[in-house]
């Protein structure tokens, strides 16, 4: 990504978006800028990694979400409508702020299958399992999101 003409990079709240974008930031000369609405999906009382225990254990609640496409199913987790509607927010924010320029935006699993769900019109869980690292591409054009690419770690 070096190499491309990016003119901005956004991160979220979580320090490993931070992280992961500051060799890039560096590179281009560029201060990663924070889009709260892009933060990872809210697990409710899961949150901070009892989901990977209970993901583990093949929890009922998960079983229930991973078959309904649903965040809902967790014990106070956030919707999928909901992460859905503020990962919209977020993208549609950023791409207001610049049309006709590449951006750069490091998320998290979950948002990236929220985006490409919403691009695609495909269920909740549709795009769930995009690698660490990996580089999906989404060109917004006003309100309309059109999928360029998915889970690419030809990079790695």
């Amino acid at each position: 990504m070096k190499t491309e003409p990016i003119s901005a990079i956004y991160v979220t709240t979580m320090q490993r978006t931070h992280q992961t974008a500051a060799p890039l930031a560096r590179h281009l000369g560029l201060e990663p800028r924070v889009e709260r609405d892009l933060r990872e999906v809210f697990l409710g009382e899961w949150d901070g990694g009892e989901f990977r225990f209970r993901a583990a254990e093949n929890d009922p609640a998960i079983v229930r979400a991973r078959e309904r496409h649903e965040w809902g199913e967790l014990p106070g987790a956030e919707s999928t409508a909901e992460l859905q509607a503020r990962v919209r927010r977020g993208l549609l924010r950023i791409a207001q702020a610049h049309a006709d320029e590449l951006v750069a935006v490091v998320v998290h699993g979950g948002v990236v299958g929220a985006a490409l769900a919403l691009a695609t019109g495909a269920k909740g869980f549709a795009f769930s399992g995009a690698a660490n690292g990996s580089i999906s591409r989404l060109v917004v054009h006003g309100e309309q999101m059109i999928v360029r690419g998915f889970n690419d770690v030809s990079h790695l």
